[in-house]
């Protein structure tokens, strides 16, 4: 390359920076004006309502929808009561057109599918946006979930063997890491 078409080469990717830039900042805005997205949605990621995933709001209501994209934020685990038991949850929480915080129990094949699957991935693959799909098994009670990473499926796969710390110990490390790569 000559020196001319270097420089214009810079000042395309300058361009290219600053409209990234632009467009980085027109995502992060709240939305303005009357709707009904305030704070984060909780989704229930268990076939018990009727559904495969549901919220909450009094009482619970099936998400129609079959699939949720968007930023993988943050994978954790939290101990909580459910129906008077101490129990351990895995929250998912992927930002789209809101934040969704999703809740499955940490040893269902819900979460086994994510945990797997996003231990496969670079953190550069968790900086665009993934695709989290519930599919329902065999057996009415297990509910099993088809990550995707654009339009890759990712395939991972499990079984009595697998050494769930070092999985999960992965796939929060990788999460974290897609989330401190600077713009």
């Amino acid at each position: 390359m000559n020196p001319q078409e270097n420089a214009e080469l810079l000042a395309a990717l300058m361009r290219q920076e600053e409209l990234l830039k632009q467009l980085v900042a027109a995502i992060n805005k709240p939305k303005l004006g009357l709707h009904s997205d305030a704070g984060s949605c909780k989704i229930y990621c268990n076939r018990q309502h009727g559904g495969l995933w549901y919220t909450l709001n009094g009482e619970p209501i099936a998400i129609p929808q079959t699939a949720l994209t968007g930023y993988l934020k943050e994978l954790r685990f939290e101990n909580t009561e459910r129906r008077k038991k101490e129990t351990c949850k895995l929250l998912i929480t992927i930002q789209a057109d809101r934040t969704y915080i999703l809740e499955s129990g940490y040893d269902t094949h819900f979460s086994k599918c994510i945990l797997a699957a996003i231990a496969t991935l670079t953190p550069q693959q968790l900086y665009s946006p993934i695709t989290l799909q519930p599919q329902p098994g065999t057996d009415e009670n297990v509910l099993f979930c088809r990550v995707w990473v654009e339009s890759e499926l990712v395939m991972a796969s499990y079984n009595e063997q697998t050494e769930w710390r070092q999985i999960w110990e992965q796939a929060l490390a990788v999460t974290k890491a897609a989330n401190e790569i600077a713009f």
